[in-house]
């Protein structure tokens, strides 16, 4: 790509910004929460993965209200400001309070915002930048906000380490995280309004109806990969009983962020020249490898290996096909994001709960059954062609 192609919008730099700074009070606090939440304040296993389930509901909820009051306004930063606010100001919560309700509203409420924010804010890069350089535009943003994933849980780290896990430590943690969190909200009232056409008197109902049809196709292959997308934590304990101890399974996420951080701005660039649609075919196709390999995997070096290509797979999946919907919905775009969001987010719960019990019977079966629901949504982006003309 040449030099004038690859020249970003500055906002998409600010916005990215935010992002980062989001993700690293985020990733500060999530990193520590599950040990903090049952070390400290004493809740059972039990209810840490009900209220994890809950916070992955409550992320997705709000998706596709937050992307239609976007297009129906034709406002973008509101809604913006308001879904980093929201969460910022749930941050409060634990300094305010360390129960276990007081723990498990701040997990759950957190959630809430990230769920109102993204459509609209997806929408705002999609509409300062060009459709040559869209991929381009979301890669570097995902690639700022997964930074913010690698530097938090380390940040997080180098203050227990020099505090020790006292609850005096965990929350001067808190307190710390919590001063990013208020300047990325700062940052973002800075950058300038990007308005968009609105659509003032269309209801929900009327919404659906108005978005393409091919966007609609793509949520069949969308809804068949989210089943088949199993949680992170499977993974992770698959390291686990490979023999890597806590502190290495910590050094494992740091590379799958640290590898999506690298490789986010290539793949959007491969995106602008050879399309959406093969890129997120591709990425369909590594979650598929991975998941086969994990079947079968059996020294260290391969699991080591296998967290790097779950870092392309993220840096591919979680912005090319944000791209693709921009590309495909011209005209509501928040909504369409806010749609696509609300139905993988839905099924990514059953897809666990699936993973879950099959995983009792045995992790090979889980893997497989990744495996073929990835193959599934491979065939079905193929068949449907979402980007061909309706």
């Amino acid at each position: 790509m040449s030099p004038e192609h690859s020249k970003l919008h500055p906002d998409i730099i600010k916005l990215g910004m935010v992002s980062f700074l989001t993700d690293l009070s985020s990733e500060m606090i999530f990193s520590v929460f599950a040990i903090f939440f049952t070390t400290i304040a004493g809740a059972s296993t039990a209810l840490l993965g009900l209220i994890e389930g809950m916070a992955d509901l409550s992320a997705s909820s709000l998706n596709y209200l937050a992307g239609w009051l976007s297009d129906r306004s034709g406002k973008r930063k509101v809604f913006v400001v308001a879904g980093y606010g929201f969460s910022t100001l749930a941050k409060l919560i634990l300094l305010l309070s360390s129960s276990i309700a007081g723990l498990a509203v701040f997990r759950v409420v957190e959630r809430l915002g990230k769920g109102f924010r993204g459509a609209p804010r997806d929408a705002w890069l999609s509409s300062i930048s060009s459709q040559a350089t869209r991929g381009y535009a979301f890669g570097v943003h995902k690639a700022l906000d997964k930074l913010g994933a690698v530097l938090g849980p380390l940040v997080a780290y180098a203050l227990l380490a020099c505090l020790g896990e006292s609850v005096g430590a965990y929350l001067t943690l808190f307190v710390v995280a919590f001063v990013p969190a208020v300047i990325s909200v700062w940052m973002l009232t800075r950058i300038p309004e990007q308005t968009a056409p609105e659509h003032v008197h269309e209801s929900l109902s009327e919404n659906w109806q108005q978005l393409n049809a091919g966007f609609k196709r793509l949520l069949w292959p969308a809804g068949l990969f989210a089943l088949g997308y199993f949680s992170l934590g499977f993974v992770l304990l698959k390291a686990h009983t490979m023999g890597f101890g806590v502190a290495e399974i910590v050094l494992l996420y740091a590379l799958l962020n640290t590898t999506c951080v690298l490789f986010a701005p290539w793949v959007g660039q491969w995106s602008d020249r050879v399309g959406r649609r093969p890129m997120v075919l591709l990425g369909y196709a590594l979650y598929a490898g991975i998941s086969l390999w994990l079947m079968v995997v059996s020294t260290r070096w391969e699991m080591v290996t296998l967290f790097a290509a779950y870092g392309l797979f993220y840096a591919i999946d979680e912005s090319q096909s944000k791209a693709l919907i921009a590309d495909l919905e011209p005209h509501r775009r928040a909504s369409a994001v806010g749609v696509y969001g609300f139905v993988t987010g839905v099924l990514y719960l059953p897809a666990s709960l699936v993973a879950g019990a099959l995983w009792g019977i045995s992790p090979v079966w889980a893997f497989a059954y990744s495996a073929a629901l990835s193959i599934l949504a491979m065939a079905a982006l193929v068949f449907l062609r979402p980007d061909a003309h309706a």
